[in-house]
């Protein structure tokens, strides 16, 4: 056996334990990690108002302590006026429950033939196992509802409190996150700190200035027809719509519409066609001018990450997916290089006939072949050797007299000339041949004898 296999045996051991024991830690501690989650976006959120009223020389401690003040006052204020529907409507119907059981009985009678009684119904129920039951599973029930409704306020406390130490103590946060890391990355993590705290800031503010416009104005038009517990209502609506992207508004109408209805079934009408026709307002007037600046993502990717923050992390992946999104956005903004669209018609989605197409980029291909041409034309070495003069020939050297022979008057021509013309300025062969019928050597010339011709 080798020596380092034993070695590599334990380590693997050791890895595999290490890996074992994180991930049983992670899934212990997920609760806990989802709450620093939400409190730091909380922190996040109230960061502006928190640090303005510090510039103005308020303590951070005590700015952070007002603002979750009218926090608290507010979802406080919601919850009763929500609650105080709900038990108004469940005792409404507590009291009309006899009503209703009468004319179901009745309904029951005249359309099946039968002798029923309200008397005989109620000590049947009474008597019934099934009813039993239900009261057994309802009485061990009420701990399971009272041990979740305090797991909770224990989980809203844990939020409240970390929120509370991110936003007093940014500051002291920052520097100790900065101060393990070099100074080029102390400058990305601040900015990146700076975009969310804009970015989520930005888009909570102006869900709630959107929430409280239009909680207003189904306020308005509940009070006009005359729909009970309207204020509470008005701030459902407003509250579910903001925070629910695209399909929000709709979702939020369906409680006041469910309440209109068992007033009067032209009032849910009404409700209905004032919900779709706000929700165009909203969508093409009010919140391109509230959100340009402070989160400016489209409306179908809002949707996919508050689809997909919901699959990750449930309702509070819903809640912080758009301010997460959008910072990652703004972040990654600076590292995209963009460039200039072309002037296209099919930019706008303009299509054209295919023949125009196909006529236009003949048009330009040929356009492009001329102007290639021409260049080439310009450049060729043949107009180039046409602005360069010719050489003039070099001139042939007479041939020395033969002794014993008379000198002829009259010059042989050259049997081969080479005509020089302007496209051809090279002249080596003229060259060549000159000095083929140079003068011979002394030793070729034999007295007594006429040279050979070169036709010979």
């Amino acid at each position: 056996m080798p020596r380092w296999l034993p070695r590599a045996m334990v380590l693997a051991l050791a890895l595999y334990a290490c890996f074992q024991l994180g991930s049983w830690a992670f899934h212990q501690l997920i609760g806990l990690l989802i709450n620093i989650l939400i409190a730091f976006f909380l922190a996040l959120a109230i960061e502006p108002a928190v640090g303005r009223m510090a510039a103005r020389g308020m303590r951070r401690g005590l700015a952070t302590f007002l603002v979750f003040f009218a926090i608290l006052i507010t979802g406080v204020g919601f919850v009763v006026l929500l609650g105080s529907m709900l038990a108004g409507q469940i005792i409404e119907m507590v009291e009309d429950f006899p009503r209703y059981l009468d004319s179901l009985i009745n309904w029951i009678n005249h359309t099946f033939d039968t002798e029923l009684s309200r008397v005989e119904v109620q000590d049947s129920l009474l008597r019934s196992d099934w009813l039993r039951k239900y009261v057994q599973n309802s009485a061990s029930g009420v701990l399971d509802v009272s041990a979740t409704v305090l797991g909770g306020l224990f989980k809203l406390l844990t939020i409240f409190l970390f929120s509370f130490y991110f936003a007093a103590d940014g500051p002291r946060l920052r520097r100790a996150l900065c101060s393990v890391l070099p100074p080029a990355r102390q400058a990305e993590v601040l900015r990146a700190w700076e975009i969310a705290v804009d970015k989520t800031g930005g888009y909570l503010y102006s869900r709630g200035l959107m929430a409280l416009i239009s909680g207003l104005a189904h306020y308005v038009l509940l009070e006009f027809l005359t729909v009970p517990y309207a204020p509470a209502l008005a701030v459902w609506v407003g509250l579910v719509s903001q925070f629910i992207p695209t399909i929000g508004t709709y979702l939020a109408g369906a409680l006041p519409m469910l309440i209109a209805f068992t007033e009067n079934p032209w009032y849910a009408l009404w409700v209905l066609i004032f919900v779709v026709v706000y929700q165009q307002f909203e969508n093409y007037l009010l919140q391109p001018k509230l959100t340009a600046k402070s989160v400016d993502i489209h409306p179908a990717v809002a949707f996919g990450s508050v689809i997909a923050g919901t699959a990750l992390l449930g309702a509070v992946g819903a809640l912080i997916a758009i301010p997460a999104v959008a910072t990652l956005q703004a972040f990654l903004g600076a590292y995209v290089k963009r460039y200039d669209v072309t002037e296209d018609p099919r930019v706008h989605g303009h299509r054209r006939h295919g023949e125009l197409v196909l006529a236009r980029v003949q048009r330009a291909l040929r356009a492009k072949k001329e102007q290639g041409g021409e260049r080439d034309s310009d450049d060729s070495p043949a107009r180039a050797a046409e602005r360069i003069p010719a050489p003039s020939p070099a001139p042939e050297p007479a041939p020395a007299p033969d002794p014993g022979t008379e000198p002829s008057s009259v010059t042989e021509p050259d049997p081969d000339p080479v005509p020089v013309t302007e496209s051809d300025p090279v002249t080596e062969p003229a060259v060549d041949r000159a000095a083929e019928h140079g003068p011979k050597p002394a030793a070729d010339r034999i007295p007594g004898r006429t040279p050979p011709s070169d036709s010979a």
